[in-house]
């Protein structure tokens, strides 16, 4: 029996992820060869565990357990929490942030889904710097809106004059993600003030604002001292889509927020987010996680964690001859294929027992992706196996 998959499922499923694709390779693997045999690079799945004052959290409110905890809160999420978040934003930016710029939604996807959904009409555009998050394509193909995707420069930063030029009357917003997945660049000050003034110019242009989304679910996972700029605080038209995957080691419990610039002035858009995250099926993040937040203050995992998995691996890959430019947060090495066709590198490296994900999955052919969400010990037993792919493809070169 045939035709029970709808067109555009099926179309997707023939392009569908490769961190997926490649992380269902290495589980084959593993069941084959053993877990220990496998170097598994591919699936960015948080390794730091969530600090301990979360798990305090949960305990004492299970103890407590208050009359109707666990049922329905309101769509966009319980106020209390709500203002929680409105009350940090607005420290951290000096923006007054108050509850109703804030919606909690079922992680960054739920958030940028239901941000799709509220924005585009069919044949509107999104703009993404590539290289980007993969799923991008698929959030604005659900609603359908077009992804058109514009090249950072050779450091990855942003383009402004590139994203100029792409910009269309169809245009609704840019979307941008720092520190980025892949890469780990963090975005300059300098290139965002750059790029916010392209989008007012081009707002007035077209008679409409123009959104900048800010995809920032690794925000608090930077190294060495650097900052990463509040965008809100640089662009009036700017929308938060995060999570607390990453900076509390939750991403099982798909629990993140949409946050609106107080200056955007559209009381028809937070109901418009509200009305898709109930169309979408998500109704309201998980309660219980959204009930912990204020209790937990300012705690995250510790972003030296990943820091050190970094300068563990990133030196030795570099002195092999891997180019690579330095990651400033995310857990994430971007190296340069050392193959031209970054897909035929990739198998060569799965011949090694090696993972790792092609940069085509990103919209960045000629690189690919090490996610650093691994232990010590494996990066240490995989650095001569990167360093026995490198050879062998220089003999094919």
């Amino acid at each position: 029996m045939s035709g029970l998959i709808a067109e555009s499922v099926r179309a997707s499923l023939e392009r569908a992820s490769w961190i997926r694709e490649m992380f269902e390779q290495g589980a084959r693997m593993k069941a084959e060869l053993g877990e220990d045999k496998v170097f598994d690079f591919t699936l960015g799945n948080p390794l730091a565990e969530p600090p301990a004052a979360v798990h305090e959290a949960l305990q004492l409110l299970l103890r407590q357990h208050p009359a109707g905890m666990h049922r329905y809160p309101p769509n966009a999420g319980l106020p209390e929490v709500r203002a929680h978040v409105a009350r940090e934003l607005a420290r951290d930016t000096g923006l007054p942030y108050a509850a109703q710029h804030v919606m909690m939604a079922c992680g960054a996807g739920g958030a940028l889904n239901a941000l799709f959904k509220a924005l585009l009409n069919p044949g509107d555009e999104v703009i993404a710097l590539a290289p980007y998050f993969v799923e991008y394509n698929f959030y604005a193909q659900n609603v359908g809106g077009a992804l058109v995707t514009v090249p950072t420069d050779a450091a990855f930063q942003i383009d402004a004059a590139a994203v100029a030029a792409a910009i269309t009357p169809r245009t609704r917003a840019v979307i941008v993600n720092s520190p980025n997945n892949p890469t780990g660049v963090v975005y300059s000050e300098a290139r965002l003030r750059e790029l916010a003034e392209v989008l007012r110019r081009a707002s007035a242009r077209h008679g409409r604002p123009i959104l900048l989304i800010s995809d920032e679910p690794y925000r608090y996972l930077v190294f060495d001292g650097v900052s990463v700029p509040w965008i809100p605080t640089l662009y009036e038209h700017t929308i938060i889509a995060t999570s607390f995957s990453k900076d509390l080691g939750l991403a099982g419990e798909r629990l993140g927020y949409v946050a609106l610039s107080p200056s955007i002035g559209d009381p028809q858009l937070m109901d418009a987010l509200v009305l898709a995250n109930r169309i979408l099926g998500f109704v309201n993040a998980p309660v219980l996680m959204q009930r912990i937040l204020p209790l937990l203050g300012t705690q995250r995992v510790d972003a030296m964690f990943y820091q050190r998995l970094r300068d563990q691996m990133l030196p030795p890959l570099r002195e092999m001859g891997y180019e690579i430019v330095k990651p400033e947060g995310a857990f994430y090495l971007f190296p340069r294929s050392p193959l031209a066709d970054d897909v035929a590198f990739v198998r060569l490296a799965q011949e090694e027992r090696l993972l790792v994900v092609p940069g085509s999955g990103f919209g960045a052919p000629g690189y690919f992706r090490i996610a650093l969400c691994v232990s010590p010990d494996t990066i240490d037993r995989a650095l001569p196996v990167f360093e026995r792919v490198l050879a062998k493809a220089r003999g094919r070169g």
